[in-house]
C-alpha cells in the first residue's frame, strides 16, 4: 500500500526467477525511509520458483529470501495492485513488452545479461550471480542513500537513469 511516505520500486526481469529477486531482496535488506521492494517478469515466459542459485547467492550474502517468490506483471497492473514509483528493467528486452504501469511510474533499464543463459556456457555459475548480485547491490545501496536524502522525485528518476552506468 502506497502512503505519502512510501516509495515503492519495482524490479522487472524476463522469469522472475534471478535478477529481479535478487535486486528486489537487496532493496529489502537496505531500504530506509519508506522504499518498499517488489518484482515481477513477463507472463508468459515466468519462472516457476526462484532459480537455486539465487537462494544460494543470497544466502551467501546473508541477505533473507524470505516471501520471495515468482509472480508476473499483472500483480501490478490491475486496480488492487500498489501503485509503483519507479519501474526498473533489468533486461532491454522486456522494457518493449511491458505494459503501461498505473501512476505512469518514472521507469529506466539496468541492463543485466541473462543469468539462466550465462549459466549454460560457464563453468562456474555461481561466479555470475554473485557478480549480479553484487553490482544490483552497489546500485541499490546508492539509491537508497539518494533516497534517504529527500531528493525530489524528477533528481531521483535523473540519479536512478544515471546509476545504470555505475
Amino acid at each position: 500500500m502506497t502512503t505519502p511516505s512510501t516509495t515503492n520500486v519495482l524490479f522487472v526481469s524476463r522469469e522472475n526467477a534471478c535478477r529481479s529477486l535478487l535486486a528486489e531482496a537487496c532493496l529489502r535488506r537496505v531500504a530506509v525511509g519508506g522504499l518498499v521492494a517488489y518484482s515481477c517478469g513477463v507472463p508468459d515466459m515466468l519462472a516457476e520458483r526462484p532459480h537455486r542459485w539465487t537462494l544460494l547467492a543470497l544466502q551467501t550474502a546473508a541477505i533473507s529470501a524470505r516471501g520471495l517468490h515468482c509472480k508476473d506483471w499483472t500483480a501490478f497492473t490491475g486496480a488492487e495492485a500498489p501503485r509503483m514509483d519507479f519501474v526498473i528493467a533489468l533486461d532491454a528486452a522486456t522494457v518493449a513488452q511491458q505494459p503501461v504501469w498505473p501512476g505512469q511510474p518514472d521507469t529506466t533499464v539496468w541492463d543485466y545479461p541473462d543469468i539462466a543463459e550465462q549459466h549454460k556456457i560457464v563453468t562456474n555459475p555461481g561466479d555470475v550471480t554473485m557478480h549480479t548480485l553484487h553490482s544490483l547491490r552497489r546500485r541499490i545501496e546508492l539509491f537508497a542513500i539518494l533516497c534517504a536524502k529527500g531528493k525530489s522525485r524528477a533528481d531521483l528518476s535523473h540519479d536512478l537513469h544515471d546509476l545504470a552506468f555505475v
